[in-house]
């Protein structure tokens, strides 16, 4: 008999449905059906591979509003930044329809052959392993490129999202993709092992916790499986003292706040010239006051819940035990009496190494304030994290903040004046537990290639 993962609303704490888990049966099925799809598909011409993928895109942007209630329901993102989500999902598809055909051509290379090249073919079935907090953009963000080089594609979603990926393999249906090219397992995370093993199964692509991927990279590992793993960041914002403190502290807020503070590219820590930490502190707090939290689908709320009681109840938890450790809250850092998954925006200031809101990542609406008395201390404690995801550097000398951007914070990604986000065009993803590997652009679609010599005398 198989068993359920129950999806629950995180807003009224209802159950909405639960889903039976796939037996080891079907989940052998679909991945013979995958590789037959993928022996098609890989035939297909990379124009007609890059047209599909436009009419994927065209799908999602006329369903948008009803794949954006599913999300909202499902883990609890407000319904504004949902329909976003799915909207930056169809550029995204767009853009690999547009540059995908160019990205696939042959590259010569001059050798003493009369033809020499490089030739990108694809690898086969490549398992995504995604998370709960972008349910759709996850998803497509590594489908784009996947599905463009020619390989098919099998996902295991985050299980309080199960009705977020069984509409995206809708999605590919109804836009008239070829059939089982993407399927959905429905198992539980600790089910994985045999599914990376299985002989069809020819890459990973990961999204989440450090510890998870580490999980991942061993059992892929042992398989000799090529992997991909975008993982946890505790993101720094440098604020140095000649920074226009205004756009700063708005900059700052928005990220610290995007997803409510669920994103592993949110800010989290920022380390704050100390000049001006007083003003910065009271503009930060004054903003994040301002912010609503409430029912997810009444678009004048900024919040809504996290999506899950127990992940809030761990955020609270780092938020008590750097208080202890001699961290000051400045606001927030309560657990609301309402029904809910909800945390208030939280400042925590004084934050110091050994403190949970200084070495780990707050997966949620709290935003952790360090001093540093000059540039180069700024820089060591960006610097001073297992995470290498992202980062930013507000000054208004931009040659300044451009250099610590290039050559001194270490991440994969560095903003000047702007806060971190992934965008098609630009290569994503991170350094130490961060992961490794690339997603998006040019170097995300050579991830899942067969990078091929041809030599011919």
């Amino acid at each position: 008999m198989s068993n359920k993962l129950v999806s629950v609303n995180p807003f009224t704490g209802k159950e909405i449905t639960h889903y039976n888990t796939d037996t080891p049966t079907i989940i052998k099925h679909k991945l013979e059906q995958s590789h037959k799809a993928f022996g098609k598909w890989s035939k297909v011409s990379v124009r007609q591979r890059a047209a599909y993928l436009k009419a994927l895109a065209d799908y999602l942007q006329k369903n948008k509003k009803s794949m954006a209630e599913l999300a909202t329901l499902e883990m609890g993102k407000p319904y504004v930044q949902s329909v976003t989500e799915i909207e930056k999902s169809a550029t995204t598809l767009t853009y690999y329809s547009d540059n995908g055909p160019r990205f696939l051509e042959p590259e010569p290379v001059e050798t003493d052959a009369q033809t020499s090249y490089v030739s990108f073919q694809p690898l086969g079935t490549v398992l995504a392993i995604m998370p709960w907090n972008f349910p759709y953009w996850q998803v497509f963000r590594a489908m784009g490129p996947i599905l463009m080089a020619g390989n098919a594609m099998v996902l295991k979603h985050a299980s309080n999202v199960t009705g977020c990926a069984l509409a995206i393999e809708k999605a590919l249906q109804e836009a008239g993709l070829p059939e089982y090219l993407f399927q959905t397992l429905i198992l539980s995370s600790s089910e994985m092992e045999p599914v990376i093993a299985h002989k069809y199964i020819n890459a990973v692509t990961f999204t989440g916790s450090n510890g998870g991927g580490s999980k991942i990279a061993e059992i892929a590992g042992k398989y000799l499986k090529k992997q991909v793993l975008e993982l946890g960041g505790s993101d720094a914002y440098l604020v140095l003292e000649d920074a226009d403190l205004k756009r700063a502290v708005e900059v700052c807020v928005t990220s610290r706040l995007n997803n409510t503070g669920q994103s592993c590219i949110s800010a989290k820590r920022f380390v704050v010239h100390e000049k001006v930490r007083a003003t910065f502190e009271s503009q930060m707090v004054a903003l994040m006051q301002e912010k609503k939290y409430g029912d997810p689908m009444n678009t004048s709320m900024q919040l809504g819940p996290m999506a899950r009681h127990d992940l809030r109840d761990q955020l609270h938890k780092q938020v008590l035990d750097s208080v202890e450790k001699g961290a000051k809250i400045l606001c927030g850092g309560f657990i609301p009496d309402e029904p809910g998954a909800f945390y208030p925006p939280t400042v925590l200031t004084g934050v110091k190494k050994g403190m949970p809101a200084y070495d780990e990542e707050l997966f949620g609406p709290v935003a952790a304030i360090i001093a540093a008395k000059d540039e180069e201390e700024a820089i060591r404690i960006g610097n001073d994290s297992i995470f290498g995801l992202g980062g930013a550097v507000f000054s208004r000398d931009i040659k300044r903040a451009e250099r610590i951007a290039e050559e001194e914070l270490q991440a994969g990604s560095v903003f000047v004046n702007d806060f971190v986000r992934s965008d098609a065009r630009m290569p994503f993803g991170g350094i130490k537990q961060s992961g490794y590997g690339r997603e998006l652009s040019y170097y995300g679609l050579r991830e899942f290639v067969n990078i091929k010599s041809i030599f011919v005398r």
